[in-house]
């Protein structure tokens, strides 16, 4: 069982490199178990376990988590957190939403049936809120709720569904229930030196008698313009020469200077803020220094895919499943022309530490990287939650949350 929240416990879904898992352990959690199938991934947070602290002593399971057993961490887990696979729902991709057999929701509603664990988190792509997969969006919420009412075998998500909302109507949802909300969060917004864009989807377990309150931004782009065009400061910092401030933020940047202690938030962090103290990659030769750190020939741009300028976040880092990478994964110079970022440099935009090394070639740290969650936004993330568990067990003195089910099996 899970006494108070005073031992905070995870359980981590389809794990990739590790950037959910990093930021959730950063923010308090100690980590129970984390799936992954892939075997460079594997390979990659085996590897740096022996190199980071954070990450020593994680058990590491290189398995399908279609065939997992989660029954084992039953009462014992606090969070399950779950970066889903993307592809089925990305602007990048074939957009067969819950057709595509990548689609694993139906794995996090199982593993929240058998730990009754008291949050499960899930993270995805802003594409899984289009209107085009509304449909499924709101069986997710619906199956989420409800996942001691699984869906029978062979029983397609269409009649399950129809069958959770008939239930509902009739006040007949049994089981443990969970109260189910998203919120979309820029990465941006928070800290991270990259616009990307995430949905995260909280489900909250009803016993606790909490509700999830939602973040709030702690960086702006509007203190990034002050600090560029009304004080200076971020020139300043970078040792650079201001430019002349373009015509189309003038209007905007009166408007910023007018307000009283704007300049006092926390700026959008930029890539020129990422990739400080990093050398220029020379390519396909690896920096004695830095990890990952090797330049990679024949980058280009095309419409729509025009690289990172260097004074904003970069543009949504891309695994390069789909072929766009040239664009989404490259810096734009000065003077238009572009190159690809470094592996490093990719993990700077990411939040991933230095001393984290990315097994595999090129394209493999990219796709490792392209599909991970940014640490710190996970990090934010997984401190609200741990904020919101902390007050409850302030709330009740201490009182143990355990669910239904597992009060008949302790008694």
């Amino acid at each position: 069982m899970v006494n108070s929240f005073t031992g905070l416990s995870s359980l981590e879904l389809f794990t990739g490199a590790g950037g959910l898992a990093l930021g959730v352990a950063s923010a308090g959690f100690s980590h129970l178990g984390l799936v992954e199938l892939n075997e460079h991934a594997c390979h990659s947070l085996r590897a740096n376990s022996r190199r980071i602290r954070l990450m020593r002593g994680w058990p590491i399971f290189e398995q399908d988590a279609r065939t997992f057993d989660f029954r084992t961490y039953s009462g014992k887990v606090t969070l399950i957190a779950a970066g889903a696979p993307c592809q089925p729902w990305s602007l990048g991709g074939k957009h067969a939403g819950h057709a595509d057999d990548r689609n694993l929701f139906p794995v996090v509603f199982r593993a929240a049936h058998e730990t009754h664990a008291p949050v499960v988190v899930i993270e995805n792509v802003k594409g899984l809120l289009r209107s085009s997969f509304s449909d499924y969006f709101e069986y997710i919420s619906l199956a989420l709720s409800a996942p001691d009412m699984f869906s029978d075998k062979g029983e397609h998500w269409t009649a399950h569904k129809a069958r959770l909302k008939k239930l509902e109507a009739k006040g007949q949802l049994s089981g443990q229930r969970y109260i189910v909300t998203h919120q979309l969060l820029n990465a941006a917004d928070y800290g991270v030196p990259q616009k990307r864009e995430r949905v995260f989807i909280v489900a909250l377990r009803s016993d606790l008698g909490i509700s999830w309150k939602p973040l709030v931004p702690t960086h702006s782009e509007d203190a990034l313009l002050y600090a560029k065009w009304v004080s200076g400061e971020y020139w300043a910092e970078h040792r650079l020469r201001a430019p002349k401030t373009p015509d189309d933020v003038l209007a905007r940047v009166r408007r910023i200077g007018g307000q009283l202690g704007l300049w006092k938030e926390r700026r959008w962090r930029t890539v020129r803020d990422a990739l400080a103290g990093l050398p220029t990659p020379k390519d396909h030769v690896p920096h004695p220094l830095f990890l990952n750190h090797a330049g990679n020939p024949g980058a280009r741009s095309y419409a729509g895919h025009t690289g990172s300028p260097w004074d904003v976040p970069a543009k949504t880092l891309k695994a390069g499943d789909h072929g766009v990478p040239g664009g989404e994964n490259t810096l734009r110079m000065d003077d238009g022309s572009v190159r690809y970022f470094s592996v490093r440099e990719a993990a700077r935009l990411q939040g991933f530490p230095d001393a984290y090394e990315f097994q595999g070639a090129w394209s493999e740290g990219f796709r490792q990287l392209g599909n991970a969650v940014p640490v710190d936004l996970a990090a934010t993330v997984a401190r609200h939650v741990r904020k919101l568990l902390q007050d409850v067990s302030t709330e009740t003195h201490g009182e143990t949350f355990v669910s239904a089910r597992e009060s008949e099996r302790v008694a």
